[in-house]
């Protein structure tokens, strides 16, 4: 499994921006693709977006798309999450995950590594 720790969250108010970060070690990560995925209270859990390491290929989830924006870093093994236009249905516990999964856009249940989660509260 690969470690994932996420950093960056906190409270901003609606229309305002934040960057989430995550770390990745343990291993090799070329296969991989990474992801942000989101829970508010009450809700299931749901992914953000999602970034194939190797190529850089993205996806986002229609709530996000023009708004938010997955990145990552090869030299430094790093994953952000830039989130403009911020708005309070933003508000939920956002979570880096990784999948081994070199040709197909993985789902939910294939993300096998998991960040503790970082709290990203916005307010009107």
């Amino acid at each position: 499994q690969v470690q994932l720790v996420e950093s960056g969250g906190g409270s901003v108010q609606a229309g305002g921006s934040l960057r989430l970060s995550c770390a990745a070690s343990g291993r090799t990560i070329n296969n991989y693709v990474m992801a942000w995925f989101r829970q508010a209270p009450g809700k299931d859990r749901e992914v953000v977006g999602r970034i194939n390491w190797r190529g850089g290929m993205t996806t986002y989830a229609d709530s996000v798309k023009g708004r938010f924006t997955i990145s990552r870093d090869k030299a430094k093994n790093m994953v952000y999450l830039q989130m403009n236009s911020l708005t309070p249905e933003d508000t939920a516990i956002y979570y880096c995950a990784a999948a081994n999964s070199p040709w197909t856009w993985p789902s939910l249940q294939d993300f096998d590594s998991w960040g503790q989660g970082t709290q990203v509260t916005v307010s009107s």
